[in-house]
C-alpha cells in the first residue's frame, strides 16, 4: 500500500516514530547506545534548530514530539537521525544490515489537549509494556529526569568525518579524539508556554505518577511483574520479540471531532491539489505548481523524438 503523502501544516505539532527492522532490539539500552542517541539527537537539533519536546528510544523503536517548520525540515532533520543511529548503533551491535523497517511515520498532533496526551504516551513507553514499574526506571535514552526535574540531556557526538579523514593521512586515532559533548534541549508543549519551568515539571512529576499508578493496576490485573532492568538489559541485540505491533497508524492525533475534522478537511484539499499538479505533470505540463509545503514527484521521462519514416 503506497504511504500517505506528507502533510505538516507549518509549525505543528508532530510525534514521530521510527521502528527497527522486523522489530529486532538495535536499540537495546546501554550506557554507550544511550550516549551515541543522544549524541545524535543533540547534533542534529544543532544542526537543524528542531524544537524538540520529548523523546524515549526503546529495544526497538524511537518516538519523539517536536515542532518542525515545515515538511522539508522534518525530512531533512530526521534523515539525518535515522542515518546516524543506524550507522552509530549498527557499529555498536555490529549489525550490517538494514536498520530500520521504513521510513519515520509523522503523525500531526491537532490540538493542545492531544498535545499533552502524546507527551503521556512517550512517557508511558516501558510501563505499557510491563518492562519497568516507573518511567523513571527505564534503562534507555529518555526525556524523563529533565522533564520532572530539570536535569540535562547530555550525549556523545563523534565525528565520524574528522575520524576518516585523520586515517586517510596515517594518523593515530585515539577512541574519544574526535568526541564532543552535546546537549538535547528541550522545548515547553505550544500549550505550556505560558507556564513557568516549575509548574511545567510540577505537571510532569504528575503525569509520571498517574503513568507509576497505571501500571501497578496493570501488572496487579495481570497477576505478573515487570520485566527488569536486568531482564531488559540482558536482551540479545539482534534478537527480535515474538510478537509485533502491526496496527495502523491514526492520520493524525486530535482530542475532539472538529479539531480531527478540521485537518482531515485540509489533507484532502492537499491531496486533491497534489494528484491534479501530479496529472498534469504526467501530461507535459513543466511549469506546473504544486501546493506549498509538499514533495512533488519527479519530472516523467523524456522520450526521444520518433525516427522519420
Amino acid at each position: 500500500m503506497a504511504r500517505p503523502l506528507r502533510f505538516i501544516p507549518p509549525d505543528s505539532v508532530v510525534e514521530v516514530t521510527m521502528r527497527t527492522i522486523q522489530g529486532r532490539f538495535l536499540l537495546r539500552p546501554s550506557d554507550e547506545l544511550n550516549e551515541l542517541v543522544i549524541g545524535v539527537l543533540g547534533r542534529a537539533q544543532d544542526k537543524y534548530a528542531m524544537a524538540i519536546h520529548a523523546f524515549v528510544a526503546m529495544g526497538n523503536h524511537v518516538h519523539l514530539l517536536c515542532s518542525p517548520r515545515h515538511a522539508a525540515h522534518l525530512a531533512a532533520f530526521m534523515g539525518f537521525v535515522a542515518s546516524n543511529i543506524a550507522r552509530e548503533a549498527g557499529r555498536l551491535h555490529d549489525w550490517r544490515e538494514r536498520f530500520w523497517r521504513r521510513r519515520y511515520v509523522a503523525i500531526v498532533v491537532a490540538d493542545e489537549t492531544a498535545q499533552v496526551a502524546r507527551l503521556k504516551y512517550i512517557l508511558r513507553n516501558g510501563c505499557k509494556e510491563g518492562l519497568v514499574a516507573s518511567p523513571g526506571l527505564w534503562p534507555g535514552a529518555s526525556c524523563v529526569a529533565a522533564l520532572a526535574h530539570d536535569e540535562p540531556v547530555r550525549g556523545t557526538w563523534f565525528d565520524r568525518t574528522a575520524e576518516y579523514e585523520a586515517r586517510r593521512r596515517d594518523e593515530t586515532v585515539h577512541g574519544r579524539q574526535f568526541a564532543s559533548e552535546v546537549r538535547v534541549h528541550l522545548a515547553p508543549l505550544p500549550c505550556w508556554r505560558e507556564i513557568s519551568p516549575e509548574q511545567r515539571r510540577t505537571v510532569c512529576r504528575h503525569m509520571i505518577a498517574e503513568v507509576e499508578q497505571e501500571a501497578r493496576a496493570q501488572a496487579e490485573a495481570g497477576r505478573r511483574g515487570f520485566m527488569g532492568v536486568a531482564k531488559i538489559l540482558a536482551q540479545d541485540p539482534h534478537s527480535r520479540p515474538a510478537h509485533s505491533d502491526r496496527s495502523p497508524a491514526p492520520p493524525v492525533h486530535a482530542s475532539t471531532k472538529g479539531a480531527r475534522n478540521g485537518f482531515m478537511s485540509a489533507y484532502r484539499a492537499f491531496v486533491d491539489a497534489f494528484r491534479a499538479a501530479a496529472a498534469a505533470l504526467r501530461g507535459g505540463v513543466r511549469d506546473v505548481g504544486f501546493p506549498l509545503h509538499a514533495f512533488p514527484p519527479a519530472l516523467p521521462f523524456t522520450h526521444p523524438p520518433p525516427a522519420p519514416a
